[in-house]
């Protein structure tokens, strides 16, 4: 709990037992990690806190994210999108949990994890209230798949290829490689729904690619206030293009129109 009226503090658990057991053989891999190949030890105290307060944020984002995936499901089934696709997207809220564990996992092996409180209720924007469900979905798996996981992953990848040790790089991979069949989902899902949609909701759906993309640089401003060293401008500079390349120009192309 915290001390803050209104404010949660961002804890985890794991339940044990067989319900542990069920999990782990569902994702066998999370133990496959060479946990024992790290050894914070070797690092100064300021390395480790930042990479406490880096790890810890990633493992509540990523809680963000395994919530606006049950989210989208939700809408999916609601819309009765075909089952085959729902199936595909009810296995995201899965990988986003097992990244919380891996991130959370990396901030307690540096040390603990750092704190963070936030607002139940506040983790994700859902849909507004009284879209029909195909444009709720959409308006979904616009800001959620299309703005957010398409950008994820490109960044992931970065981070993926500059890791220098072992198990970072090992958990860096595993995400990115989750993440490139949630960044890919948004897109299969509109271009089967786009059919259906009228000239409003595809201006309704600019409006939430506008959204998106401001909360995406909202998050990037908090990563650059954490980031330190040379790479950090081309950092940015790759989030741009990739933000320009991969995202705003694959909506417009299917009428979607990210403001600027």
């Amino acid at each position: 709990m915290s001390d803050a009226p209104g404010l949660e503090r961002f804890e985890l658990e794991l339940l044990g037992g067989g319900v542990e057991r069920r999990y782990r053989a569902l994702r066998p891999e999370v133990e496959r990690m060479p946990w024992g190949r790290f050894d914070a030890a070797t690092l100064d105290e300021a390395t480790r806190a930042r990479a406490q307060r880096d790890w810890t944020a990633s493992a509540f984002q990523e809680y963000r994210t395994a919530l606006a995936c049950a989210a989208t499901v939700h809408a999916l089934l609601d819309a009765r999108a075909p089952v085959d696709l729902v199936a595909v997207a009810s296995r995201f809220p899965l990988d986003e949990l097992v990244h919380v564990e891996l991130c959370a996992r990396m901030a307690m092996a540096h040390g603990g994890g750092a704190a963070i409180e936030y607002a139940p209720g506040d983790l994700i924007d859902a849909a507004p209230d009284g879209l029909p469900p195909l444009l709720a979905a959409a308006d979904m798996a616009v800001r959620f798949f299309c703005v957010g996981e398409t950008a994820s992953v490109a960044m992931l990848r970065r981070a993926w290829k500059s890791a220098k040790d072992p198990l970072s790089r090992a958990i860096l991979g595993r995400i990115v490689k989750d993440e490139a069949a949630h960044g890919a989902f948004g897109w299969i899902f509109l271009d089967w729904a786009l059919p259906q949609l009228d000239a409003p909701a595809l201006a309704h759906l600019g409006v939430a690619a506008t959204g998106g993309v401001a909360g995406l640089r909202m998050l990037w401003d908090d990563v650059r206030a954490r980031m330190v060293g040379p790479g950090v401008a081309t950092y940015f500079a790759l989030a741009e293009q990739v933000l320009a390349d991969r995202i705003v120009a694959p909506l417009a192309q299917r009428g979607i129109v990210v403001a600027q």
